[in-house]
């Protein structure tokens, strides 16, 4: 076999790399499949037959990755590396005490109410604890093939401008909102640790496109009854979310963050954007690792992830329901948002204000509090808890776990920032939608 045949094999090997793994990495992601009627992603699928036919596993299965999460940080040192870490490493320590009474359901009665323990448990940590580790093995697909360049070049005109970040982002942005935040994030992270995102750039994705998935905005739309405006609830609140972070990205603390990375992004090509697309994914899937050796490594970064995440959302995520449900907290932290409300002449504004501000422990306690409301403050608290994206329970101490170089500090900016902001574009729009 000469030269040019060897060439030419290689690049169908490429093409054919390109192609398929990409289309079974977008399959698993971004593709819903209807399964026991049942509509959703087959990732998705696949983390809720292992939850209905191996419940009892799974459950052990969690509670031993929140165990081993919690102890790790003093295996490998992580522990002394600064006093956000000490705190942090503390908390994991909490958090094996919480899940192990969460497992065998031991403790006071007040802990075990639907909205505390059971809550973090059963609808927290043991899907998160899932989506992570199978949701990296699958990333190999999605990530290992070039599909990710090829859709950085052709997105670049849209991504740049908007959200200062480059056209791969787009990536993270629908993994988050078709999946669970949870694997855009392990997009994000591993994309920034390769060189290819600055800090200012994985930071901007981490609190910008994170978002909980399209199914469990179904669920905040069921418990403030707006099932009826759904498609309008949809598509306004998607779009609030990202006009908030095109604005966000360009106000401090994120604007003044370091933006260099290893592997600067392209701009100026010898020729199309469709053959600059095609050619950089087709040099990445050339050079790609074995199949096999790429869902090993994943599968390990996406474990190691889930041991991070899993104690935290038990400990950090307590304190917040604690806090939000027997003090009075949130009702002075509300005042941050009232002056807001009130200007705005959203009905109850008080109620609004609170509800604004336990976000921040879980993205779901505002659907609560405002549950018997009226409409327009129902849809203005509804589109807050998702457009926010920050929240104690689960989010926060996912971009924690990460090596993405934002403090504590910085995200409650974030977090208050882009609250104030969805106020402010949501309350015009239910206005319009109430008539």
């Amino acid at each position: 076999m000469d030269t040019n045949q060897v060439q030419t094999a290689s690049m169908g090997s490429s093409v054919l790399k390109l192609i398929l793994f990409s289309l079974i990495g977008i399959v698993f992601f971004f593709v819903p499949i209807t399964i026991n009627e049942k509509s959703t992603i087959p990732l998705d699928h696949i983390i809720s037959w292992l939850r209905s036919d191996h419940t009892s596993t799974i459950r052990i299965y969690a509670l031993a990755v929140v165990i081993a999460g919690g102890i790790y940080p003093f295996i490998n040192g992580s522990w002394k590396q600064g006093t956000t870490n000490v705190v942090l490493s503390i908390l994991k320590v909490l958090g094996i005490f919480a899940a192990m009474l969460a497992f065998f359901s031991v403790g006071p009665a007040f802990l075990f109410e639907k909205d505390m323990l059971p809550f973090l448990f059963e609808k927290l940590v043991v899907p998160v604890g899932l989506i992570v580790p199978i949701g990296a093995i699958f990333l190999a697909f999605l990530l290992g093939f070039g599909l990710l360049e090829w859709v950085g070049v052709l997105l670049q005109p849209v991504m740049k401008p908007l959200f200062k970040t480059p056209g791969k982002s787009a990536i993270d942005a629908v993994a988050s909102f078709v999946g669970s935040y949870s694997v855009g994030l392990l997009i994000t992270n591993k994309v920034y640790k390769e060189g290819q995102y600055s800090a200012k750039e994985a930071a901007i994705i981490a609190t910008g496109f994170s978002t909980v998935s399209a199914t469990f905005m179904i669920v905040v739309a069921k418990t403030l009854g707006l099932m009826e405006v759904w498609n309008t609830f949809f598509w306004s609140t998607l779009v609030i979310t990202f006009v908030v972070t095109a604005i966000s990205v360009r106000l401090p603390p994120i604007r003044s963050m370091d933006d260099t990375k290893a592997q600067p992004e392209t701009t100026d090509f010898p020729h199309s954007r469709w053959k600059q697309a095609m050619s950089e994914g087709l040099a990445v899937a050339q050079q790609a690792e074995p199949l096999s050796k790429l869902i090993l490594k994943n599968a390990k970064d996406g474990l190691i992830m889930a041991m991070s995440i899993l104690p935290s959302i038990m400990s950090i995520g307590l304190i917040g329901l604690l806090l939000a449900k027997y003090t009075p907290v949130f009702d002075w932290l509300g005042l941050l948002f009232y002056p807001f409300a009130w200007l705005l002449q959203l009905p109850d504004p008080a109620l609004v204000a609170k509800a604004s501000a336990t976000g921040l422990a879980e993205m779901f306690l505002p659907a609560l509090i405002a549950a018997k409301s009226v409409f327009v403050v129902k849809y203005v608290v509804g589109v807050i808890s998702i457009s926010s994206i920050l929240f104690f329970s689960a989010s926060i101490p996912c971009i924690l776990s990460t090596q993405i170089p934002i403090s504590i500090k910085q995200i409650l900016v974030v977090w208050y920032i882009r609250t104030v902001l969805t106020m402010i574009l949501a309350t015009p729009v239910a206005y319009f939608l109430a008539g």
